[in-house]
């Protein structure tokens, strides 16, 4: 165990490579995305080249095997990694989170041998990047209300409908996208399928003009008879899409965790750094105490956020059942980050409201991990069923 009063050092000891992993991370995050954070917020601009870079380093396919060009790390990895590039810019690090641990993941988990070595080396190299489709206008956690619809005919299934939401929607090339297969069977009627943006019918629709993550890609993706080949049915039958997707989904809570760890950090880091510089009556903000409570707080809370999304990453290396602990990470971790962000912007007073520093930014775009990936509510309901359960 190491144990140091660095801020948001880690309370458990990482090992060789995990350290070299998570600096080059962090290196990558100062050097190749800090100093565009500003001006790709502001143009919303998704840095399609960037994601390129990552891919070369192994972090578009963080978790996968080698032999399918991914970098067979494990989650422990994955959240460090996320995390720093959380810690500079929030929305590239859901776009890493995004793609690996959502469509990547998905297409990993459920598609066959010869359907997984056709899509995974293009997505685990960075080459193409995927999008996953659940969230639709009138339906999100209610999967009941989901209309797009799937009907076989002959030896492709047809595919009508939309999906909003959906990250690098404009840019992504490969699509897991859920659909109904047995109308009026509720959740357990739908399925899950891998499309291609070069599909006829399939389209990109309205993009996005959001609070925050602004240079994350988010638009919504239509599909008009889009005919995709059955083996394309993840999980060999139909009516195991939406199962999937929660198992899916409890892996992507660790990432929107980790991701809300960094952002809390990055926050936390603009607090610290500014509270020692701003003089006021005298002496630096960092001298009274109001500020020196603030910062304590903020720094404990994060730490503990960090240790319960670790937890959750460690469990998922050992393949355990990871549901409540990653609603744990979430809920804890996204919540933790919006606190900590709202003091940051205290902290800096009337400078936290302007652009001119980066605690207004970290302000907006922390919100949507309260949001994304099952709200705060949902991971609520997720805890509380399985404690009366168990």
């Amino acid at each position: 165990m190491s144990h140091t009063n660095e801020p948001g050092a880690y309370s458990f000891a990482l090992d060789e490579h995990q350290i070299l992993v998570r600096d080059t991370a962090r290196d990558f995050a100062e050097s190749e995305i800090r100093p565009h954070v500003m001006e790709w917020d502001e143009a919303q601009h998704f840095p399609r080249d960037l994601f390129t870079k990552m891919g070369e380093l192994g972090f578009l396919g963080i978790m996968f095997p080698e032999e399918l060009e991914g970098a067979g790390m494990s989650a422990i990895e994955y959240a460090l990694i996320v995390e720093e590039i959380s810690r500079v810019d929030p929305s590239i690090g859901l776009g890493v989170a995004a793609h690996n641990g959502l469509c990547s993941n998905h297409l990993y988990q459920f598609a066959s041998p010869v359907v997984r070595q056709k899509y995974m080396p293009d997505l685990a190299s960075g080459r193409k990047l995927g999008m996953w489709g659940l969230t639709e206008p009138g339906s999100g956690s209610d999967a009941g209300g989901m209309r797009t619809t799937a009907v076989l005919d002959g030896d492709a299934w047809v595919l009508n409908g939309s999906k909003n939401f959906i990250t690098h929607a404009t840019y992504g090339e490969t699509a897991v996208v859920m659909a109904v297969t047995e109308p009026g069977q509720g959740s357990k009627g739908i399925s899950a399928f891998v499309l291609e943006r070069t599909m006829p019918g399939f389209s990109t629709g309205k993009k996005e003009n959001k609070l925050g993550m602004r240079a994350s890609d988010t638009a919504t993706i239509i599909m008009e008879n889009v005919r995709v080949p059955k083996e394309n049915l993840l999980g060999g039958e139909t009516g195991n899409g939406f199962k999937q997707a929660l198992q899916i989904l409890d892996g992507g809570r660790v990432s929107i965790a980790a991701c809300s760890v960094g952002t809390a950090q990055g926050a936390y880091e603009t607090a610290l750094a500014y509270s020692k510089e701003r003089k006021q009556f005298g002496k630096p903000l960092a001298e009274f105490q109001a500020t020196q409570f603030k910062l304590a707080k903020m720094a404990m809370d994060i730490e503990a956020a960090r240790l319960l999304t670790h937890k959750a990453a460690w469990m998922r290396t050992q393949g355990m059942d990871i549901n409540v602990a990653a609603s744990y990470a979430k809920l804890f971790a996204s919540e933790v980050a919006t606190r900590v962000t709202n003091e940051a912007v205290q902290i800096l007073g009337g400078y936290g409201f302007t652009k001119d520093y980066a605690a207004e930014k970290y302000y907006r775009d922390v919100k949507l991990l309260t949001i994304g990936e099952g709200t705060s509510e949902i991971q609520r309901l997720v805890i509380s069923r399985r404690l009366l359960q168990d």
